[in-house]
């Protein structure tokens, strides 16, 4: 699936507080091609580990997606 014309997805993840400039260059290239809808299922999906996971984490567990 192609994104749609416009659509930023790197932008998107990081106007929802997703921390893609952590990410190597090809991690954010497979990143930036992914759809709104794409992009809407991650942030999800993200929030809701975030929900179930521990309140403090030490570095060796810290997951930036």
């Amino acid at each position: 699936m192609k994104p749609a014309m416009g659509f930023d997805a790197l932008s998107a993840l990081r106007a929802s507080g997703q921390w893609v400039d952590l990410l190597s260059t090809r991690q954010r290239d497979v990143l930036g091609r992914l759809t709104e809808e794409e992009v809407e299922i991650l942030v999800r999906v993200k929030r809701m580990l975030d929900e179930v996971a521990p309140d403090v984490q030490g570095h060796h567990e810290f997951k930036v997606l």
